[in-house]
């Protein structure tokens, strides 16, 4: 059986919650994604926005893969592109196309928006290799490096 591919709206927010859980699980993270959970109210308030984009695969209501991007606005021209935060599927269900199911239904929904590019940004360590391989058979790759910058001040 194939998982329902569910784009979350403001009344989904059992479900988001559900989601932020599954990436702890996913990400071994729990701490990030469970410790400070928002309110209900900025979690509706965050799926009625126009920027914030999650995506979840649903075996019998049960997480097994998500997705969360944001749409970001261009200044240079009237366009936009779609970053993709956080990907994951459960172990239990990878290599059945969900992830690629994940990509493809935000395809669709980035050409509703009028953006021109998703992107993504993957580690290079061991254990992404299954994600690197996706991305490429899925897109260009660009190599770039990638910085943390502070808040907080140095002073």
């Amino acid at each position: 059986m194939q998982a329902e591919i569910r784009q979350l709206k403001p009344n989904d927010v059992g479900l988001m919650v559900a989601l932020s859980t599954f990436f702890g699980e996913a990400f071994s993270d729990m701490q990030t994604y469970t410790e400070k959970r928002p309110s209900e109210d900025y979690l509706k308030g965050l799926l009625r926005s126009d920027t914030f984009i999650a995506l979840v695969a649903l075996e019998e209501m049960k997480v097994v893969g998500g997705l969360a991007a944001y749409e970001l606005k261009k200044f240079e021209q009237e366009r936009s592109e779609i970053y993709i935060y956080d990907l994951a599927v459960s172990s239990d269900y990878r290599r059945k196309g969900i992830a690629t199911a994940l990509i493809q239904r935000l395809k669709l929904i980035a050409a509703d928006r009028g953006a021109y590019v998703i992107f993504v940004q993957a580690d290079t360590d061991i254990e992404e290799g299954p994600a690197i391989a996706l991305y490429t058979k899925l897109g260009q790759r660009e190599e770039v490096l990638h910085f943390d910058i502070s808040v907080e001040s140095n002073d």
